[in-house]
């Protein structure tokens, strides 16, 4: 690291926190990029800013009267700052090096409320340690403007880097860490501990994560009145494949105002730990249980528990799954705008036709690769559902064209249908065609076009 006494002035070299290329994190509002194969390790170094004087080539002042100013020069701080609130975190950086002005203006803290780090052989504990304590300049030790860091897909992140977003960014409202499966529970549970804001956390993909707790030590400085509450809305556990009913029971009694929660391939969840998610997080707005071979009619069940509070349900290829279960959720869960049920091979009409008079308001129902659903299923779907904008049938091996042509004639705003692997003839599908013209017509019939 640089001298201590040049830490209020120095700023991150771009071309060794992103590859050359390759910009390796972005600000808010800049606009994703995408990633490449990368040889060698990129790490975040230190530099000292520039001269007063500005020398950078682009500008090429040489050229110019002594008394001439360039025209973004006559422009006031804040348009500047405005200028550059569109620029990506590596562009931002460059810019830092131009002159002292735009210096000082590149580091306006109205810049940095999120840090984007993309690639996976960046060094990204080292990134986050040399940004954090850049941002902490005026404000020793924390970075009080800084609300997103996302991190997805840098494998090489492990507990320190956490530790330093912990350590330095009690505002943080929002972390994306999804696939670094270098990190642990402990270093989780000192973000959701020392960030009190936190409200997104998305560790998908993070095998050793196992449950989102407090640290102990935080636990016995919180009063009886706060509890052992963590603020977290929106978590993003898909792929952490060791969660288990016992893990779901101590986040469902922590993060009590949960209202998304995704448990993709979680696999060796049950229906008990539903059971806990619905006694302590009663918000549930949107759930997903997708590929949970456990869960069965019984899960779905106490998923009804959420009642007209659920709006967004998928139990894709969960194969326990029956008309039993569906009628249940139909029966309280009224307003549900979203189901998927792929994959569910043991639902018929019946569970359908349920669905179809209870949640009149349903937009999108995936029900692909259920044999034993028919056309009068969908046509107890048509007559009830108007609001469908997204239908997928596909290897629906009992549909026909006829099904198919009831569906478009009284749901106007379809917008997206799936027949692949179908039997349904061309006339069909000109006839939802005609019927609904916004449609986007996914299927496998090759004179269709």
């Amino acid at each position: 690291d640089s001298d201590l006494s040049m830490r209020t002035l120095s700023t991150p070299s771009p071309a060794l926190i992103c590859p050359p290329n390759l910009p390796g994190f972005q600000n808010g509002r800049g606009s994703s990029t995408s990633s490449s194969s990368i040889t060698g390790e990129t790490v975040a170094m230190v530099h000292s800013p520039p001269p007063t004087r500005l020398t950078h080539p682009l500008i090429r002042l040489a050229s110019r009267p002594q008394k001439e100013q360039a025209s973004i020069d006559r422009l006031p701080d804040h348009s500047v700052v405005h200028i550059f609130s569109f620029l990506p975190t590596n562009q931002l950086c460059r810019c830092a090096r131009v002159c002292r002005r735009w210096y000082n203006l590149a580091w306006d803290p109205r810049l940095w409320r999120t840090i984007r780090l993309t690639g996976e052989t960046i060094n990204v504990d080292r990134a986050l340690k040399v940004l954090t304590r850049r941002l902490c300049q005026d404000t020793p030790n924390v970075c009080l403007m800084l609300e997103t860091v996302t991190v997805s897909g840098c494998r090489r992140l492990t507990d320190r880097g956490l530790y330093t977003i912990a350590q330095c960014c009690p505002e943080l409202r929002r972390l994306e860490v999804s696939g670094c499966y270098n990190i642990s529970n402990e270093a989780v549970f000192d973000v959701v501990s020392l960030c009190p804001n936190l409200e997104h956390l998305d560790v998908s993909g993070c095998s050793k994560v196992t449950c989102i707790s407090l640290t102990r030590e935080a636990s016995i400085k919180l009063s009886p009145l706060h509890g052992k509450q963590i603020s977290i809305r929106y978590l993003d556990m898909t792929d952490c494949f060791v969660l288990e009913d016992e893990g779901l029971h101590t986040i469902a009694a922590h993060c009590t105002q949960l209202t998304h929660l995704y448990l993709r391939r979680c696999v060796r969840l049950t229906d008990e730990g539903l059971r806990y998610l619905v006694i302590y997080c009663a918000s549930i707005k949107e759930l997903s249980v997708s590929d949970c071979r456990f869960v069965s009619d019984f899960g779905l069940r106490e998923i009804a528990k959420l009642e007209s509070r659920l709006r967004y349900l998928s139990i894709a290829h969960c194969g326990r799954v029956t008309d039993v279960g569906i009628r249940y959720v139909a029966k309280y869960c009224s307003k549900l705008r979203y189901l998927n049920a792929r994959g569910c091979e043991g639902i018929t009409d019946h569970g359908v036709e349920y669905l179809a008079k209870n949640c009149t308001k349903l937009k999108s129902l995936d029900i692909g690769k259920c044999p034993l659903v028919s056309d009068t299923g969908l046509e107890c779907l048509a007559l009830n559902c108007f609001n469908l904008k997204r239908l997928s049938l596909k290897s629906c091996e009992s549909i026909t064209g006829q099904g198919l042509q009831i569906v478009a004639a009284n749901c106007f705003d379809l917008q997206t249908l799936n027949v692949q692997d179908c039997e349904v003839s061309v006339e069909a599908l000109r006839f939802v065609k005609r019927h609904c013209k916004r449609c986007v017509i996914e299927h496998t019939n090759p004179a269709f076009f």
